[in-house]
């Protein structure tokens, strides 16, 4: 999927990239996608602009950088392309911080990821929801709340559960009146598409 003056990845031709990834490898690595990659591989979202790995082990992270080095992927726009493929930035996030955010627990943890495939060399999860809602909105654009009332509206987000984790790890943020602000303004797109009721709204308002 394409709009103007944007290039778009599918989820398949993304697994198609990595099956080619992991026929040139020696080592093993574990992705937890993350963002709109997440969304995409959960076909919650048809495709993503940008394509967000993180790499919660250093060493596989280090491994994984010298080895996209070796196939000719060069720094460009805080991440890595290829000149076959320019208009596709990877970028690839380094233990267990995400955009801004640094997550509570490791996403290779049981019940933080959503496994998606897997490889001979390459093991492919997906940032569990409640975790992908905390990491969009701390940050918080418009297109994070789009994107997060997507995933909430798939009905496999416990609402509590979500004010609960959110507010733990908005305790650790450089600026937690800010992401609890964001949290509000999610709660609204929620209210307004139906998706929660008006006492949960009053309760997120309230925590804010």
């Amino acid at each position: 999927m394409k709009r103007a003056g944007e290039y778009r990845i599918s989820d398949s031709d993304l697994l198609n990239t990595l099956d080619n990834w992991d026929n040139l490898m020696d080592f093993r690595v574990r992705l937890i996608a993350c963002g709109g990659t997440a969304l995409t591989l959960l076909k919650i979202k048809d495709s993503t602009k940008d394509i967000d790995f993180i790499v919660p082990e250093e060493n596989e992270y280090d491994r994984l950088m010298k080895f996209l080095k070796a196939l000719n992927y060069r720094d460009r726009g805080g991440g890595l392309a290829h000149e076959d493929d320019p208009n596709f930035i990877y970028q690839f996030w380094r233990g267990n911080r995400v955009f801004t955010t640094d997550l509570l627990d490791s996403p290779l943890e049981a019940g933080k990821h959503i496994l998606i495939k897997k490889w001979t060399h390459i093991y492919l999860g997906v940032l569990n929801l409640i975790d992908l809602i905390i990491t969009k909105m701390f940050r918080g654009t418009p297109v994070d709340r789009e994107d997060c009332i997507a995933a909430f509206a798939t009905g496999q987000v416990n609402a509590e559960e979500l004010l609960e984790k959110y507010s733990e790890a908005g305790r650790y943020d450089l600026n937690p009146e800010k992401v609890m602000q964001n949290l509000v303004y999610l709660a609204e797109g929620l209210s307004e598409q139906q998706l929660i009721n008006d006492e949960f709204y009053k309760k997120v308002r309230s925590s804010s």
